[in-house]
């Protein structure tokens, strides 16, 4: 039976990745060494680094402005990272609380500054992306999720500020063309479009670091992974390769343009067939509707559970919804291949047929 991974993270990755990073396991590059083996400082690995940094910096279209780094800890680390680095005692900055993982970080923020949320969508169980509101003349940044995982719903542009603008684009990076250099740093966990779980990346423009007055732990200061070039300490040797990996097969694919077109026919082909079949609802508000995250429900709860036991059983894998929202999720990273999207569009058609 073909499995369809629709997990939502660690996630499905290309083929071509896969298969040449279990060589590089039994022998990295024909050095008779595993990739696992390998030093972190040796000339071996740093072409692997050099690579990957070339690859954001080609792919995100930014110049020598912006540094690049790799770093432990994921995502979550840098809710914590970017205020210690960015927002002095007493500042403040501006969160967008569309979700989970964007309400979590204004919670990191308020430890080391005044944090105020602009933009709160909780009132509608985050369905909505909203997308006016005021940003203080005095915040040092504005931190926005441009794909919230769990609740499926996306930036599909971003706003204009005259504030730095700091992005978790943990899940939806490389997914699509975007203006890059309209943010001040990104930052996003590698286990969604970038590779395998265990590495961060994070894209800094260089301007915005040195203007707190605080002590940051050395291994907390970009300044100093800058300095560093993400060897401060050993590197997650292995995860960086497979996204330097990742990040070379999107290239070789047609880089992001290419990856956005195949991301729109797979969205498109799932939430058509969402809205044609009255069987199941989509909640998020249809403009601000994910292409990476396809969340909705049964209008019957009843029939959820033989609908995910029905995905199972036919090999759709990690499509049961989120522990705090439930339903159903369908996630549609990069990699994985329209006939998934299908097979899964033509399961609902059949589980339909049989249950209306």
């Amino acid at each position: 039976m073909k499995l369809h991974n629709f997990n939502s993270g660690p996630s499905i990755l290309p083929q071509p990745v896969l298969e040449e990073a279990a060589r590089a396991i039994i022998n990295f590059n024909d050095t008779g060494l595993s990739i696992l083996e390998i030093g972190h400082r040796t000339d071996w690995f740093q072409e692997v680094l050099n690579e990957a940094v070339t690859s954001v910096k080609q792919l995100m279209q930014l110049d020598d402005a912006y540094e690049v780094l790799f770093l432990h800890g994921g995502a979550t680390t840098q809710f914590m990272q970017v205020p210690m680095n960015l927002l002095d005692d007493g500042e403040t900055a501006a969160y967008c609380d569309n979700g989970i993982w964007g309400n979590k970080a204004a919670k990191e923020a308020a430890l080391f500054g005044n944090v105020q949320v602009v933009a709160d969508s909780s009132d509608k169980k985050h369905t909505y992306i909203q997308k006016e509101f005021n940003i203080p003349g005095n915040a040092k940044y504005l931190h926005l999720t441009s794909n919230n995982t769990v609740e499926g719903t996306q930036w599909h542009s971003y706003p204009e500020t005259s504030v730095p603008l700091v992005a978790d684009m943990s899940s939806d990076i490389f997914s699509r063309p975007a203006d890059f250099k309209k943010f001040a740093l990104i930052y996003a966990g590698a286990q969604k479009n970038m590779g395998a779980a265990g590495v961060n990346l994070v894209v800094i423009r260089k301007d915005v670091l040195g203007k707190v007055l605080r002590k940051i732990p050395t291994i907390m200061n970009y300044q100093k992974h800058i300095d560093a070039g993400s060897l401060m300490n050993t590197p997650p040797v292995f995860a960086v390769y497979v996204s330097m990996l990742t990040l070379r097969w999107i290239i070789a694919q047609g880089g992001l343009a290419e990856m956005a077109e195949r991301n729109e026919a797979k969205s498109s082909l799932f939430y058509h067939t969402l809205d044609s079949l009255p069987l199941f609802t989509g909640t998020v508000a249809k403009e601000d509707r994910s292409q990476m995250n396809a969340v909705f429900f049964l209008k019957n709860p009843a029939l959820e559970v033989p609908f995910l036991d029905l995905c199972k059983k036919e090999g759709m894998i990690g499509v049961k919804g989120y522990r705090t929202v439930g339903g159903v999720r369908v996630s549609m990273y990069n990699a994985l291949p329209l006939a998934s999207v299908q097979a899964f569009c033509d399961l609902m058609k059949q589980f339909s047929s049989k249950n209306s």
